[in-house]
């Protein structure tokens, strides 16, 4: 219900970038900065932006399911650069941006009585993973957690 009412007032580009986070698990920063040479037809590769405890930044491969593999390549423009994710002019994203836009269109919704943020897509897609067959270690490193956090 709540993805339907956001789909229903969201650019096409919002739904994508809430298609893109409901199955790759990482934070917003980590999203728009995703570029087509990071897709190979099958997985994602990234390094998150966040560090873990003064630990180095983590890398990370997303297996692509076939739902999320459809559409990047339904979008995939030839010669792809650059960023995945861009706003409705074509730009890639910036956080303020992106944050912004996302906001409006969540508002559109009349989703405020929920309390919900960008964020807690994070854990649909936990939940999407394991549904997908990813065990927890896999689903601790795609999502930048500890094995101890996900107990």
């Amino acid at each position: 219900m709540i993805i339907t009412a956001f789909c229903a007032t969201a650019s096409t580009e919002l739904q994508f970038s809430l298609l893109i986070a409901l199955w790759t698990s990482q934070r917003q920063g980590d999203l728009i900065k995703i570029t087509w040479s990071q897709y190979d037809g099958t997985h994602i590769r990234l390094q998150q932006g966040k560090r873990s405890k003064g630990r180095a930044k983590k890398r990370v491969v997303i297996p692509v399911g076939p739902a999320l593999k459809a559409a990047l390549d339904a979008r995939r423009p030839d010669g792809a650069d650059g960023p995945i994710l861009r706003n409705t002019f074509g730009e890639p994203w910036t956080s303020d941006g992106f944050r912004a836009s996302w906001g409006e269109a969540f508002d559109r919704a009349n989703l405020g009585d929920f309390d919900l943020h960008f964020h807690d897509l994070r854990g649909t897609a936990v939940t999407r993973l394991a549904l997908a067959g990813c065990t927890v270690p896999q689903i601790a490193a795609i999502a930048g957690h500890s094995l101890r956090d996900m107990k």
